[in-house]
C-alpha cells in the first residue's frame, strides 16, 4: 500500500474517532459501545475497544472484513456490523449506542413514535430487538439485521441501541434524534399524554424528514465542536 493509498484511511480513522468521541459528548454511549465506517464492499473500520469518550487523538481503530472472523482485540459485538453491513450494502456507518432514555423505553418494549421532528425520521417508529442478552454470535446478529430490515435503527431491550447512516455524519446525528425523540415520548409518558393525539400526522412526519439545510451536518459539528482534532495545532 502506498502513502497515497493511506490518505483516505488516515482522513477515516481520524472521522471515526470524531464521532466516537461525539458520541461520549452527547451521553450517547457510556463504558460500553462502539462506531464503525464502511471502507469498502468487503472491508470496515471500527473504533479502539474502550469507553468512546477516552480514545485518544491518533488513535487507531481496527479493520474488520464484513465476512469472516472477527480480527484479534475487536469487541465481540462488532458481528452486529458485520451483520448489517452484509445485508445494506447502503450503509456506509453504524453506531452501537446505549441512550439512557431510548433504553428506559426499551425496558417498556416500547421505540419512540413520531410526536415530533427528530421522531419523524425513524416513522412509523424504529425496530425492537426483545432479547438482553448480550449479542455476541454471528446467527444473532444476522437475526437482528434481519429485524431491522431497511430501518435506520434498532432498539434493544436492556441492551441500547444500533443506529445506521449512509455515512458517519448521518449515523452520529440519526443517534442523537432517536435519544431525543424518546426523550420526548417518556416525557408525554409522564404526562399521560402519549396518545395518538400527539402524533405527528402522515403528511407532517414525511415534511419533517428534511434532510437539506445541512441538517446532519449542524449536529455533527454540535457534537464534534471542540474535539481535540479540530482545534489548531
Amino acid at each position: 500500500m502506498t502513502m497515497k493509498d493511506l490518505a483516505p484511511l488516515r482522513e477515516q480513522q481520524r472521522q471515526l474517532r470524531l464521532a466516537a468521541r461525539g458520541l461520549a459528548r452527547g451521553v450517547l454511549v457510556h463504558a460500553y459501545g462502539h462506531c464503525s465506517v464502511r471502507l469498502s464492499v468487503d472491508e470496515f473500520l471500527v473504533c479502539a475497544p474502550q469507553p468512546m469518550g477516552t480514545i485518544a487523538p491518533g488513535q487507531d481503530g481496527s479493520v474488520v472484513p464484513v465476512r469472516g472472523e472477527l480480527p484479534d482485540g475487536v469487541l465481540g459485538e462488532v458481528r452486529i456490523h458485520q451483520a448489517v453491513y452484509a445485508r445494506r450494502g447502503e450503509i456506509g456507518a453504524i453506531c452501537r449506542i446505549m441512550p439512557p432514555q431510548t433504553g428506559l423505553l426499551g425496558l417498556l418494549r416500547r421505540t419512540p413514535r413520531p410526536r415530533h421532528g427528530f421522531g419523524a425520521y425513524f416513522a412509523p417508529q424504529p425496530a425492537f430487538w426483545d432479547d438482553p442478552r448480550l449479542l455476541r454470535d454471528t446467527p444473532q446478529a444476522e437475526r437482528l439485521a434481519a429485524q431491522l430490515d431497511g430501518g435506520k435503527a434498532i432498539v434493544m431491550r436492556a441492551n441500547g441501541a444500533v443506529v445506521l447512516g449512509t455515512d458517519l455524519v448521518e449515523a452520529l446525528a440519526l443517534s442523537w434524534f432517536l435519544e431525543e425523540a424518546a426523550r420526548v415520548e417518556v416525557a408525554l409518558m409522564q404526562m399521560g399524554q402519549d396518545g395518538d393525539h400527539t402524533l405527528l400526522s402522515p403528511a407532517e412526519t414525511l415534511a419533517r424528514q428534511v434532510t437539506t439545510g445541512r441538517v446532519y451536518e449542524r449536529m455533527w459539528e454540535y457534537l464534534t465542536a471542540g474535539d481535540p482534532e479540530l482545534l489548531p495545532a
